[in-house]
């Protein structure tokens, strides 16, 4: 059986994790990682292999996190490039930053957000390569 493979983003009030080997994990460990997610209010995004949890923590505590709970996985940090960052001004995300936004949620403003921010939602979809 494959070892998950989680790369890990730090954002300044969330985290993102790409699981880089998702369709060759079982069905047993994608419904963990679901549990996982679930358990600490994330979204999870089956489209882009991708799960957000909107607390702010460390690699190091994430990584310790998956040992206590005896979570086998691969992890790796992917530090921020810095950039400047424009922040959301509306609806439940309002105050964070675009790159914080789940891949989901950018995915759906794509589709019904008509506002003065759609350049700028544009632009984040466009660097994630949705």
């Amino acid at each position: 059986m494959q070892k998950p493979k989680f790369i890990f983003t730090a954002y300044q009030k969330s985290f993102k994790v790409l699981i880089e080997n998702l369709e060759k994990l079982s069905v047993e460990q994608i419904q963990e990682i679901e549990n996982f997610v679930s358990i600490r209010k994330g979204v999870f995004d089956f489209n882009t292999y991708t799960f957000v949890i909107q607390k702010k923590i460390e690699f190091e505590e994430f990584t310790k996190l998956l040992s206590l709970l005896s979570f086998n996985a691969i992890t790796i940090n992917c530090p921020l490039i810095k950039k400047e960052k424009k922040r959301v001004s509306f609806g439940q995300y309002k105050g964070m930053y675009f790159d914080e936004l789940p891949d989901s949620y950018l995915l759906w403003l794509k589709s019904n957000y008509h506002g003065t921010e759609k350049k700028s939602i544009e632009e984040e979809l466009k660097h994630r390569k949705l």
